[in-house]
């Protein structure tokens, strides 16, 4: 495909797939159609996600899809123009309708084969009528209620394949066909005829393999939980003020750009927007894990799914739809959901040619059995026996299972893993590079000093610097008030201001004629200047903080120091790093004095300062040499550092182009995210590890066990199914982890 054209994403719906060579023949069509550049098919969702060019329309998908057997339903057809969630909800329930119909099938089916079975082991001898009765209660559970098995085997019989349905298909059908052929052989024997009956045997297989994909299915739904909450945050109504000013409540699929909308005490935020009127206190700790509710106020941004508390305001929407916030962080958790890890390439080459294998294996040990002497029975029971007890489902859900559940608990803790790529890199990271300002550091200017002279109080200091400051819009000024507010200092009157480009500013508070600005620019401009403030002011500056003068036509009032501070958790979280045996490197534009302090601070040793943004990539590659780097960064700026690394970390807002260039976004602004991040990664490696070798050593012990006459039918298809549901469970233990 040329490399100028934009590829495209889509997401199609898979049915018919029974096990993970399924998954590696409808990977196999997709990928052979022309601008198709990769599609990967995931054996836990269904889905399949398939990058390709413009030209390859879904149509085109189904078709290929259709002729490898399968069925393939675009997701964005289904529900076009919806936001991710939505299709997730419907997902939800069709899935526990699903779930629904497994239960009642399985229940009629065991309702027939406990009678077969107890009937079958514990009556000797028995009366040829009971044969019969044998026949008429195993027939419908083998044929109708496990006629799925069998329809998947003619579908994939007429393309000349084959899937674990079609061992099962074999397993049953054998053992149904020799039974039938006993009735009829031994009819008026009733005695050799019951030694040659095995109805049991292919009804209970049907039974076991059906309570296995039920409970296989039913942990599938509380993997996806993660979704669900997600989806939970968001209401299904906002009320919006028309043109006339009226409110009316309506659905949120009605909402566009512009709209006005009504936010009122105890509702939640609706969409992405910008508040236009009023001022109200909004939890957001969805996203950023802040237990205290932040204040919006006239022109500050409010998204979806957050809760107001106690203020009623007006907000103009901005974001809607799969547009977002909460509609791509979902989009993200499922697609890092459908992908796959790199190590997941040893499972599927193996599934693709397992179960040729298996049928190869199970007709040699038919054909051993018989030329030993052991009879037809005992050949027959041997051959049906590996058949069943073949699991290829096992290693198809090894990674997907464990990828879900662990990028689903991510998203719990504030955490969005991009891929299964991203993942596994995370596991082999030895070095994390942190950016200073926003990372390390809250990102934002504070005032951590107040020094008052000329018998004022600091309190004094603050007052009239705050009362000046209100007129500007600089992010420094807005720190002087902020402080102001929070010692709950009254605003005084200030007119004539002006801005000193690049200094500070100056005006009127009350009649006085005041200045704050950089002590050099004080020190020109003011006729005294005491030594006391030059002195303090050295003392601020050496500690990494910027300080000004406050002044009025005498002199020195104060001065005031202006830093942007260490988040309160940043330091805990470089010793959690250092605790995991990775190394910590501050890279900042900074000068070296100023970065020196902050990273003594949160115990950095090494400092990599002045750095230009364009040369953090260069500072990656130069660490890149000694092992795995891990970026962390505010995703915008840090962009192409994010990239380099082996692993970019996106800190804070988790705007687009983060989640876009980074591997992991962390949406709460602690960076505890970080160790936690690459520690729930590690987990989840582990587990995919665990699980494979587990479904390995499974079909490699029991595979021999019912060649060799030590596993019965009936045996290995519980083994089989418990295969299946072992794998799912021990994914499932990642919902628990915490660091």
């Amino acid at each position: 495909m040329n490399d100028n054209v934009t590829a495209e994403v889509t997401q199609l719906d898979i049915e018919g797939m029974t096990c993970a060579s399924c998954v590696a023949r409808v990977e196999r069509a997709l990928s052979k159609l022309p601008g198709v550049t990769e599609a990967n098919v995931n054996f836990a969702t269904h889905q399949a996600t398939v990058t390709h060019a413009h030209e390859v329309t879904p149509e085109i998908m189904g078709e290929a899809v259709d002729k490898a057997g399968y069925v393939a339903k675009p997701i964005s057809n289904i529900h076009a123009g919806h936001s991710p969630d939505e299709h997730a909800a419907h997902m939800a329930a069709e899935t526990a309708e699903q779930v629904k119909a497994m239960r009642l099938n399985l229940f009629l089916a065991t309702a027939l084969t406990v009678p077969t079975f107890l009937i079958s082991m514990f009556w000797h001898p028995r009366p040829e009528v009971v044969n019969w009765l044998l026949f008429a209660l195993a027939t419908p559970v083998i044929f109708y209620f496990g006629r799925q098995f069998y329809a998947s085997t003619w579908r994939s019989l007429k393309h000349l394949s084959t899937t674990m349905d079609t061992l099962v298909a074999m397993g049953t059908s054998a053992a149904w066909a020799y039974s039938v052929y006993g009735l009829i052989r031994y009819a008026g024997h009733s005695h050799m005829q019951s030694e040659h009956i095995y109805f049991e045997t292919g009804a209970v297989i049907v039974c076991l393999i059906l309570l296995g994909k039920y409970l296989e299915a039913s942990a599938k739904t509380r993997m996806s939980s993660a979704i669900q909450q997600l989806m939970g945050l968001v209401p299904t109504t906002a009320t919006r003020i028309n043109c006339d000013g009226k409110e009316e409540v309506v659905p949120l699929d009605l909402l566009k750009p512009g709209d006005r909308l009504r936010l009122r005490p105890g509702e939640r935020v609706a969409v992405d927007g910008i508040v236009i009127d009023g001022d109200t206190y909004i939890d957001e700790s969805m996203l950023t894990g802040e237990p205290l509710a932040a204040r919006k106020t006239a022109g500050e941004a409010v998204t979806g799914g957050t809760v107001n508390q106690n203020g009623s305001v007006t907000y103009e929407a901005k974001s809607v739809g799969a547009d977002t916030m909460l509609a791509q962080i979902v989009k993200m958790v499922q697609r890092a959901q459908g992908s796959k890890a790199p190590m997941q390439k040893l499972a599927d080459r193996v599934s693709a040619v397992f179960v040729p294998l298996v049928i190869l294996v199970a007709i040699l040990t038919a054909g051993i059995s018989l030329a030993s002497g052991l009879g037809f029975d005992q050949a027959l029971i041997r051959a049906v026996a590996v058949l069943v007890t073949a699991c290829p489902c096992a290693l198809g859900l090894a990674t997907p299972t464990a990828l879900m559940v662990g990028t689903g608990r991510g998203a719990e803790l504030g955490i969005l893993v991009k891929d299964g790529e991203a993942l596994e890199r995370a596991g082999s990271v030895t070095t994390v590079l942190l950016d200073k300002t926003g990372t390390i550091t809250e990102g934002k200017p504070r005032v951590t000093d107040v020094v008052a002279l000329r018998e004022e109080s600091e309190d004094r200091v603050l007052q009239l610097a705050a009362s000046l400051e209100n007129l500007s819009e600089h992010p420094v000024a807005r720190a002087v008030v902020l402080a102001a507010e929070e010692r709950k200092l009254a605003l005084l009157p200030a007119d004539d201001f002006t801005a000193i480009e690049g200094t500070g500013v100056k005006g009127a508070v009350e009649g006085k004629r005041l200045l704050i600005a950089s002590p050099k620019y004080s020190a020109e401009s003011v006729a005294t200047q005491s030594p006391e403030v030059i002195a303090q002011v050295l003392i601020l500056r050496q500690a990494g903080k910027t300080t000004f003068i406050l002044s009025d036509d005498q002199g020195p009032l104060g001065g005031l120091a202006v830093a942007d501070v260490v988040g309160k958790n940043s330091r805990e979280a470089v010793e959690k790093l250092h605790a995991m045996g990775i190394a910590t490197i501050m890279v900042t534009g900074d000068n070296a004095a100023t970065a020196a302090v902050i990273a003594k601070q949160v115990g950095i040793e090494t400092v990599e300062a002045g750095v230009l943004p364009d040369g953090k990539a260069k500072i990656v590659a130069k660490y890149q040499a000694s092992g795995g780097v891990a970026m962390v960064g505010d995703g915008i700026n840090d962009a192409p550092a994010l990239a380099q690394a082996d692993l970019g970390i996106a800190m804070g807002s988790g705007t687009h182009i983060a989640m876009e260039t980074a591997g992991i976004t962390i949406l709460r602004s602690d960076l505890r995210g970080v160790p936690l991040s690459i520690s729930l990664s590690k987990a989840t490696l582990s587990t995919i590890r665990w699980n494979l070798f587990w479904a390995f050593a499974y079909n490699v012990v029991m595979i021999p066990l019912a060649a060799v006459g030590l596993l019965s039918p009936m045996l290995a298809a519980g083994a089989m199914a418990f295969s299946s549901v072992s794998v799912i469970a021990n994914s499932l233990r990642l919902k628990r982890f915490a660091m």
